[in-house]
């Protein structure tokens, strides 16, 4: 496939008429709103045609879904992902489970009808929506606990139908850095018996010694071991509460990716993906400004909305555009093809295990088709 910069004048008919493709083939891979307006500085999708028969890809391609996902995005997403990671799961102290607020069978059901495998996300998040790493440490220092918890996760694998298990703790205390691999060893071995894979979601480290809550307590090297894959979380470098720049900018990513190979098999990787932007309002004030998430085929209509033009950062390989509204100066960044070509091309180049997208909720249609191109995937 390839990809046109919109430039000044441009049409969707003149386009497609200069590149000899099907004006709706461009208005359907890229989501494009009726009249069809584009952006100076769009990056826009132009198919190659053809569907072909439905074919799995040869990379994993696993993507975070809440249970009160559309399930109109849900069933345009499947065709693309070999693992469809149920958020979340939560467990007590005593390691008795905590299910999603809402019924997840939907979830699993329609996984299972993509040939998608359906797989349990757990998390310590607590009542109040946060990681709790003291809840991590009173459960996984416990042996009766991570007993219980491994039982209860066995009988939802056995009962509901899930097909693996996704480890997504952050926070966790310098001093349970052990004790946590060890817990992931114990979970591999019990869901391995009944035939199912373990993943670990890991924080964005660039050395052993990285010192902050987020990193201390994930060692990159026992987990990899322990784990039978991990997810490298790299994203939230541009983050709601931090400055404007790049969620995923390219060159940090690669650092992360480096410094994981020293640590962990490349067929054990796979690299984090973000399916979203962020807004910020200007000036930004460190503990003031607060971004507003937006989804990536929204992030292009507001820049036509505001007719502000669309840049791109060579560095970070990533687009982004400023305007103001209401009195109010804003930048926002986001994803387009070319920041995930780039990502794309990071796991060819390193041969990683595949991508993990946070998360799911909204269609970026042009991601799917391009990850089909890229990988050689077929659309079902």
């Amino acid at each position: 496939m390839e990809i046109h910069i919109v430039q000044p004048g441009d049409t969707v008919d003149g386009v497609a008429a200069a590149y000899g493709v099907p004006a709706q083939s461009i208005i359907y891979a890229n989501q494009l709103p009726y009249p069809y307006p584009l952006a100076v500085g769009q990056a826009l999708l132009l198919p190659s045609g053809g569907d072909g028969a439905s074919a799995r890809p040869p990379i994993t391609a696993g993507g975070y879904a809440y249970p009160f996902i559309s399930p109109w995005v849900l069933e345009q997403t499947l065709p693309y992902l070999t693992d469809l990671l149920v958020f979340s799961y939560g467990f007590t102290p005593e390691g008795e489970l905590i299910p999603p607020p809402l019924d997840d069978s939907f979830l699993i059901a329609a996984a299972k009808s993509f040939g998608t495998a359906p797989i349990l996300t757990l998390t310590p998040i607590g009542a109040d929506g946060k990681f709790n790493n003291y809840l991590i440490s009173q459960a996984i220092n416990n042996e009766s606990a991570v007993g219980r918890l491994i039982e209860n996760l066995l009988a939802q694998i056995t009962e509901r139908g899930f097909e693996g298990v996704d480890l997504d703790f952050e926070y966790i205390l310098a001093e349970d850095r052990v004790p946590f691999a060890e817990f992931v060893r114990a979970v591999r071995t019990a869901v391995n018996a009944l035939g199912f894979p373990v993943s670990v979601a890991l924080a964005p480290k660039t050395s052993d010694a990285q010192p902050g809550l987020l990193y201390e307590g994930k060692d990159y090297a026992l987990l990899g071991e322990a784990a039978d894959s991990v997810l490298l979380m790299t994203y939230e470098w541009g983050y709601t509460y931090g400055p404007p720049m790049a969620v995923a900018p390219i060159d940090k990513v690669r650092q992360v990716v480096e410094y994981a190979l020293t640590r962990i098999p490349a067929h054990k990787i796979s690299l984090g993906v973000p399916n979203y932007g962020y807004d910020w309002p200007l000036p930004f004030r460190q503990g003031e400004s607060k971004a507003a998430t937006i989804g990536n085929v929204e992030a292009v209509q507001i820049a036509i909305a505001m007719d502000a033009a669309i840049q791109f950062d060579e560095t970070a390989q990533a687009p982004f555009f400023r305007y103001s509204h209401g009195g109010t100066e804003h930048e926002a960044w986001f994803e387009d093809v070319r920041s995930l070509s780039a990502k794309f091309a990071l796991v060819k180049e390193y041969g990683l295990r595949g991508a993990g997208y946070w998360q799911v909720m909204q269609l970026f249609r042009a991601n799917w088709m391009l990850l089909a191109d890229t990988f050689s995937i077929q659309k079902a």
